[in-house]
């Protein structure tokens, strides 16, 4: 007998939190409910684990300026989930846009903490990112160093480099893998970057699958987003496809090759998310040798989502905003697609819907309600989003599960 509700809802952006959003529909329900909010490696992952169980860890790094930042990661096990968006996110500067000098530092700082604290799984969560930089930040703060042709180190961001001539991973890993005790030693110049990984799992949770380089890129697609002009576009598409180059011809990374002068993005730049969190994607399958999972479908497993959805009289999912976006694999239709591998109805809530009820039908939400169905005024939604998701779970009880009047 089906005997409880699965609420299992991402983040109503700028308003609430995942596990915010999964409180206030819990008491409006009135019924038994098990609450798994949830996220697609983008903002908030973080948050959406560690209502799961996972324990929130805090560490200080370096921020996508330069500037010391608090960020979080969380930890189940030997299971760390780094989120790109806590040390190096957009939300991260406070200065303005840093177009070409934006670093992944903190991201690879944050992994160094979570290996050395015993992880040996780590889930990179990507989006939300303020830098094109390839990654680069990220792998150098794992050790590897990135030089021009004078043998200095580069300056950070993604406009350096085009300057960019070796890329030395000698020390790739290895004093993190010292102090954690499963140290490989330093290496002689000609170590692999699978070497320095071994023992270790990273799975990139991303939904992004955009090549490195060319007009589906990150510079060109994502850029402008964080603030590059179209010159600044250029500099960054440079850097990035330099970055592809000399990687192919490095000590056991893969990247673009170079023929008649020309890049073209091959091997791993050419790679479905390669492109991902300003070419973060990139570092994180050529240094890291990772492997892409859709978001959604891996925060899914991550959480259990099949064993808590069995028996379950109804799932609730949802977001801010309910859109063509969210059709493309966003965490409602992740949870939708699971709940239907188990027969049971979906049901979705939103800040606001563009989507109408045949195309929700055919992405296997049965209905959708919106806090402008209560609410015609969006910026009230965006402030009393708590108070109207409890309005709109009492409605739920009784429309679906004919348990409580409104």
């Amino acid at each position: 007998m089906r005997d409880h509700v699965v609420i299992a809802p991402d983040k109503f952006k700028g308003s609430l939190t995942a596990p915010e959003v999964a409180e206030h529909l819990a008491a409006g329900l009135g019924v038994p409910a098990v609450s798994l909010p949830v996220a697609d490696g983008g903002d908030g992952t973080v948050d959406a684990v560690v209502a799961c169980g996972f324990e929130r860890v805090s560490v200080e790094v370096t921020g996508p300026t330069g500037e010391r930042v608090l960020a979080s990661y969380a930890v189940r096990g030997e299971t760390a989930v780094v989120e790109m968006a806590e040390a190096s996110g957009l939300r991260r500067l406070s200065g303005g846009l840093a177009a070409l000098t934006a670093t992944s530092y903190g991201t690879g700082e944050l992994i160094a903490d979570a290996v050395r604290g015993g992880a040996r799984r780590i889930v990179l969560g990507l989006g939300g990112s303020a830098c094109t930089d390839g990654g680069a930040g990220l792998a150098q703060a794992l050790g590897a160093r990135f030089l021009d042709a004078s043998g200095n180190e580069l300056p950070s961001g993604g406009g350096a480099l085009r300057d960019l001539a070796q890329i030395d991973i000698s020390e790739f890993m290895a004093g993190i893998r010292e102090i954690s005790g499963h140290g490989h030693g330093h290496g002689d110049g000609h170590r692999h970057a699978s070497d320095a990984v071994a023992g270790l799992e990273f799975v990139v949770a991303s939904d992004v699958d955009n090549p490195l380089l060319g007009p589906y890129g990150a510079a060109a697609v994502y850029g402008p987003q964080k603030g590059a002009d179209p010159d600044q576009v250029k500099t960054l598409e440079a850097g990035l496809a330099r970055l592809a180059a000399v990687a192919a011809h490095t000590h056991g990374l893969a990247g673009s090759v170079e023929h008649d002068g020309v890049v073209r993005s091959m091997g791993v730049a050419g790679q479905p998310g390669a492109g991902a969190a300003g070419g973060v994607g990139f570092a994180a399958l050529a240094f890291l040798h990772a492997e892409i999972r859709p978001g959604i479908e891996y925060l899914l497993d991550l959480l259990d989502f099949d064993r808590h959805v069995q028996g379950a009289r109804l799932v609730i999912t949802g977001e801010g905003s309910l859109d063509e976006q969210s059709l493309r694999g966003k965490a409602p239709i992740g949870v939708a697609n699971a709940a239907a591998r188990h027969g049971v109805p979906v049901v979705a809530v939103c800040g606001r819907r563009t989507i109408g009820d045949e195309e929700l039908r055919k992405a296997g939400i049965d209905e959708a309600y919106a806090l402008t169905d209560l609410e015609s005024d969006v910026q009230v939604c965006m402030t009393e989003a708590g108070a109207l998701l409890e309005r709109l779970a009492v409605r739920i009880a009784a429309t679906r599960l004919g348990d409580v009047g409104e």
